[in-house]
């Protein structure tokens, strides 16, 4: 009987892995991730052959790699323009540094926006610019949704708030939880006050609607709120585009 074992999978390695934890060390689990097979791209009679000790003859047309798609934004989403006014405004200044929550905003640290220094997870956005500012960087951004802010960002804006520390907040709110299925938002309707109740004062609570018409105010505003000494939070607000062809093709009906 053999220690060692092949997995063949195509995608990610989860039966390899589940296989490996299942029998310990006393096997030798092989499959993508270990070299024996190609990390990416098609198994080919050839490289399954190759892995198994084996010189294939058989002949077979070479599939062509599939050209790479990432997941992207979607085309009218309010968080392209976001990212288009902060990548403008970040050029201005020497070490931005943006950090960003999780949500489908997250894609921003992709092709073609790349606007993201880092992310941790949810509610980590603000506490790490927080501890950027604190620590003397500037400006520190802290990029939120609008139900990753009310699932865990308002005790990180409390700290800041008390702490009066030099961070710019954006809270992109699409009306909706869009990335795990379009539920409502806790907080819909509702940041305004919640930041004002949470301490901000009234004048560094600016909402702003984001389609690219609106684009030279938006920049302003940014410039304005990075260069306040103190917690701002500036709200874009326009519902998601994939929301709305539901809303819309409903209608319909």
């Amino acid at each position: 009987m053999s220690d060692r074992i092949l997995v063949v999978e195509d995608g990610q390695p989860f039966v390899k892995e589940g296989i490996k934890s299942l029998l310990g060390k006393d096997y030798e689990v092989c499959g993508r991730l270990t070299g024996a097979l190609p990390r990416t791209g098609e198994l080919t009679p050839d490289n399954v052959g190759k892995a198994l000790g084996k010189e294939t003859n058989l002949p077979f047309d070479t599939i062509e790699n599939v050209v790479g798609r990432p997941p992207a934004l979607c085309q009218g989403c309010g968080h392209r323009d976001v990212y288009t006014a902060l990548n403008e405004v970040a050029t201005e200044y020497k070490g931005t540094r943006i950090f960003r929550d999780i949500g489908c905003y997250t894609l921003g640290a992709l092709p073609p926006f790349q606007s993201i220094s880092s992310c941790m997870d949810m509610g980590a956005s603000i506490t790490m610019a927080k501890g950027a500012a604190d620590a003397g960087l500037f400006p520190a951004i802290a990029v939120f949704g609008d139900s990753t802010f009310t699932h865990s960002g308002m005790t990180g804006l409390l700290d800041a708030i008390n702490d009066h520390s030099n961070i710019t907040i954006i809270i992109s709110d699409n009306l909706t939880t869009a990335m795990t299925g379009g539920q409502d938002s806790a907080g819909t309707n509702k940041f305004e006050a919640i930041c004002l109740g949470l301490g901000v004062e009234p004048e560094y609570v600016r909402v702003v609607v984001p389609p690219a018409k609106n684009m030279p105010e938006i920049t302003k505003i940014l410039r304005e709120e990075i260069e306040h000494n103190g917690v701002s939070v500036i709200i874009p607000q326009r519902e998601c585009i994939q929301t709305l062809k539901r809303k819309t093709r409903k209608a319909k009906k």
